[in-house]
């Protein structure tokens, strides 16, 4: 497996079924352990690298469901909202609310989803996550938890 295909499969993940996205998804929770840095930090680095990967992958330009880099980019940047030490079902609802706009696409996720090339294929996880990361913010204060 060349560097391309590992940053964009992460590792073989994205040959996991069913849903090799949710699978990628669970695999970066544990990032939560390290904070809020690390996970932006991790959601950047996942976004850039994914980026390259896609970009030098001629098959991945259609974002096949193996391309799994997007899904760990997003899912990391929607942990970011959470402060170090948060419980467990915040880390969940984070895995939920990014899986569930990840799936519905709405607005901007879904604009960049019918985007082509390599932009469109991580562009559209990274939307995701951010906005999953604004609504697990406004949940956390709205729930008093900060």
């Amino acid at each position: 497996m060349g560097p391309a295909l590992a940053v964009a499969s992460l590792c073989g993940i994205g040959r996991l079924r069913p849903a090799p996205g949710t699978w990628a998804s669970v695999a970066v929770l544990p990032a939560a352990l390290l904070g809020p840095w690390w996970c932006l930090g991790l959601g950047v680095s996942f976004a850039l690298l994914g980026f390259w990967a896609v970009s030098r992958l001629p098959e991945a330009r259609e974002d096949p469901g193996w391309v799994v880099a997007d899904e760990a980019s997003g899912q990391c940047l929607a942990l970011a909202a959470l402060p170090a030490g948060a419980s467990f079902w915040w880390v969940l609802a984070g895995f939920a609310l990014f899986r569930l706009l990840d799936i519905l696409k709405p607005g901007p996720v879904g604009w960049a989803d019918r985007m082509e090339g390599s932009l469109g294929v991580m562009l559209d996880d990274v939307l995701a996550g951010l906005m999953a990361a604004g609504l697990l913010g406004l949940g956390w204060l709205a729930a008093g938890a900060a």
